[in-house]
């Protein structure tokens, strides 16, 4: 089944290193170029499914602040999870980028030529 955008990012995220929930927020919001902005709601909720699914862990816990710090990483089927999505998405795209092209030759092909006056 293919991951949800938020999913996909998160997991994108936590690939490069473990990190706190804050840190996986404005990382989510690098990688997607500012386009994908997630609630602290959002990202606990999702996490915590991730957690359950076996997909991420815990990687430590620090007090900053009086406040504790969860870091999490992902697992190894997190790991493959994240891969095989990767791959999919890459097949998708380069098939789509194979129909435009195709779309865009027939387009040039039937298109009438211009004459000069």
């Amino acid at each position: 089944m293919p991951l949800r955008e938020p999913t996909f990012l998160i997991l994108t995220a936590l690939a490069a290193e473990p990190q706190h929930g804050y840190s996986v927020l404005e990382d989510v919001r690098r990688i997607s170029e500012g386009r994908v902005r997630l609630q602290a709601g959002t990202l606990y909720g999702i996490l915590e499914r991730l957690r359950g699914d076996g997909l991420i862990e815990v990687d430590r816990e620090e007090v900053v602040a009086s406040r504790l710090r969860r870091y999490y990483r992902l697992t190894t089927p997190g790991l493959d999870l994240l891969s095989a999505e990767t791959d999919r998405l890459h097949r998708n795209a380069a098939a789509a980028d194979r129909r435009l092209r195709q779309a865009r030759l027939k387009a040039e092909a039937t298109r009438p030529a211009v004459t000069a006056r």
